[in-house]
């Protein structure tokens, strides 16, 4: 077996960049480890600005054939990734968990069969793609949907194959060629990935993925004048960073970013249903972006819904995130571990009162966590911890619920739950999220947009947003005259 192949759960995953449809080594490498135990997956490969340079001038090179190629033959292709994916599920499964923490059975039930849906949704998407002319004044317009050209694509650790694919499928199905940038803390399928679509069939050079650590070979993907659209989901800061990068050639951004989203309850809610919402925000050790972590709660019935909610809690299980019975994994890494003690911490020395958990577990685990006592504007109230902790404070009204829950500088999703739905229409008009669920949570259709206000993000992706971003819309009109006679 090659140096540059390693095996995690039984599964062999080559760690080299994916350029061109070569598999290319880099001089340097960098240590992958599992959150699990802490133990090192493999040396990957750290990608430089000539690894960046050479995935764009591949994508660049095999953009006009992609392009040129029919609908019907992309979204044929597509749908044959999406056979792979299902093929190899489990394997996709348990390398994921071993890489990022997750838990194996939610990767199984529900994540990989989404990553697989994600192909076959934008794939069918594509041929339904509206060319519907309309008339000016006997003109017509007619509307069309051009590839862009090639796009980077950089992704979390949090999701990496579900998110990734978010973005790749509809920019292959666009037509566009695309340079994905996985992140350094979960970096093993999107190997796999290219293995699948190269199997499934896409020509070489239309997907390329390259790994690296930090900003190294980020800031050389976004700042390249040949690259047509960057999609990014992550930090505000990171975010930033790209923009300035991605600035000087006024390539176009969509950014998909953090959130401190609010969970109103109100008095004359399904109080049960809440708490399960609630508790539901601990998902995946409270590591997304969408986690309603505000708990927002009316006076009146704030008692008993903590009192519910901490039984609740108190069952949860944490540990190996491959045993079935797991509730709770560990964090992806012990940076993320540190960042999320500090923000508890200093919540608590500031007057904050732990009425569960609070503390870290062994290894990267940190205890599921909920903070009352909290002040509005404290920083526990209004930062992205991005880990299993819950703040909960109260509302008086309806007004005050809003005012609290709108702020903050972000504005990704709300989650409303009362027994009113004309209370839940006024209320869910009233909030600043680029998503609200009522009564339910992380509901999500590829049909809806998605995308975030202030902080939490710029643009919308799903459905035919996801098209409109990664294509050059354009609109030719044709006048009734002019035409010369060919018979």
């Amino acid at each position: 077996m090659s140096e540059h192949i390693i095996t995690v759960a039984g599964v062999a995953v080559d760690t080299r960049h994916w350029i061109g449809g070569e598999r290319v080594a880099a001089g340097e490498t960098f240590t992958d480890a599992s959150p699990i135990d802490g133990a090192p997956l493999g040396e990957i490969a750290r990608g430089t600005a000539a690894d960046a340079a050479a995935a764009v001038a591949a994508a660049k090179a095999a953009f006009p054939a992609w392009a040129a190629t029919s609908y019907e033959e992309r979204a044929r292709v597509l749908h044959a990734v999406a056979d792979g994916v299902e093929k190899r599920l489990e394997e996709l499964a348990v390398v994921e968990t071993a890489d990022n923490g997750a838990l194996l059975r939610s990767h199984r039930r529900g994540v990989m069969p989404r990553v697989a849906h994600n192909f076959r949704f934008f794939a069918d998407r594509l041929l339904a793609l509206g060319h519907e002319d309309f008339d000016t004044r006997g003109h017509t317009n007619h509307v069309s949907w051009d590839p862009a050209g090639p796009c980077v694509l950089i992704t979390p650790w949090n999701a990496p194959l579900m998110l990734s694919t978010w973005k790749v499928a509809p920019a292959l199905a666009a037509g566009n060629t695309v340079v994905l940038k996985p992140a350094e803390w979960s970096p093993l399928t999107a190997s796999l990935l290219a293995d699948i679509a190269a199997e499934a069939g896409l020509p070489a050079g239309v997907l390329n993925v390259v790994q690296g650590y930090g900003s190294e070979i980020g800031d050389a993907l976004t700042s390249n004048p040949d690259v047509r659209r960057v999609s990014f989901t992550g930090s505000v800061p990171t975010a930033r960073r790209i923009a300035a990068s991605a600035a000087p050639n006024l390539t176009p951004l969509s950014l998909e970013l953090g959130g401190k989203s609010p969970l109103l309850v109100f008095g004359d809610a399904d109080l049960d249903l809440a708490v399960e919402l609630a508790v539901e925000q601990y998902d995946n050790a409270g590591q997304v972006c969408l986690a309603a972590t505000r708990l927002l709660v009316e006076e009146g019935v704030a008692e008993e819904f903590t009192r519910r909610f901490t039984d609740r809690a108190s069952r949860l299980v944490q540990g190996d995130p491959r045993d079935e019975a797991t509730d709770i994994g560990p964090n992806i890494h012990p940076a993320q571990l540190e960042k999320i003690d500090g923000f508890v911490r200093r919540a608590l020395d500031a007057g904050a009162r732990a009425v569960v958990g609070g503390h870290r577990g062994e290894g990267q685990y940190y205890a599921p966590t909920l903070l009352t006592d909290v002040a509005q504007d404290s920083e526990i109230v209004q930062e992205e911890v991005f880990g299993p902790v819950l703040t909960l404070q109260t509302f008086r009204d309806e007004d005050e619920a809003v005012r609290l829950a709108d702020d903050t500088r972000f504005g990704l999703a709300a989650t409303v739950v009362t027994g009113d739905p004309e209370r839940a229409a006024r209320v869910s008009s009233r909030l600043v999220a680029g998503t609200v669920w009522v009564n339910c949570f992380f509901v999500r259709d590829l049909k809806a947009p998605f995308g975030g206000s202030r902080l939490s993000g710029v643009g919308r992706e799903g459905g035919d947003w996801s098209f409109d971003f990664f294509c050059d819309v354009k609109n030719t009109v044709t006048a009734p005259k002019g035409w010369k006679d060919h018979g």
